[in-house]
């Protein structure tokens, strides 16, 4: 298996694992797992009022993929004029951001950015002739430049 297919099955495990699943049928445990959240979140709706939440993304990746996770459970993202491309809006319950959305995101970013590191070094490597091993650390206190 590539490591791109690779990365999409480990994403998807992520899902349904927050979807409360076990069984790993594929696009059948993937579209249920999306139901049980789905109704999972309606469940809360009727206990608890959405509210606006704001959400800030560090890079690209993570809000395409945080974009993604609202539209894949029917929730409407968006932003107000003037707004960073970096934050985003979304009327979620409180209980469900706390309980699916942010800890599945942060479990799906961290995949991610691993699977791009994993990739950014491979590539940088091969590229550059060169290791891509952190710098050696150094006792010398000397600054570049005046000082």
């Amino acid at each position: 298996m590539d490591s791109e297919a690779e990365l999409v099955a480990r994403l998807k495990k992520v899902e349904a694992l927050f979807a409360g699943t076990t069984f790993d049928g594929e696009r059948t445990a993937a579209q249920s797992a999306r139901e049980r959240i789905l109704a999972r979140l309606r469940a809360v709706e009727e206990a608890e009022p959405a509210i606006e939440l704001r959400f800030s993304m560090p890079d690209v990746w993570s809000r395409s993929l945080f974009l993604a996770l609202l539209r894949r459970y029917e929730i409407r993202p968006y932003r107000y004029p003037r707004q960073r491309r970096t934050t985003v809006m979304a009327r979620v319950t409180q209980t469900f951001a706390e309980e699916v959305l942010v800890p599945e995101f942060q479990q799906l970013q961290a995949t991610l950015h691993e699977h791009l590191a994993s990739v950014t070094q491979r590539v940088v490597a091969e590229a550059m002739e060169a290791s891509t091993e952190e710098a050696d650390e150094s006792d010398d206190q000397r600054t570049l430049g005046p000082g």
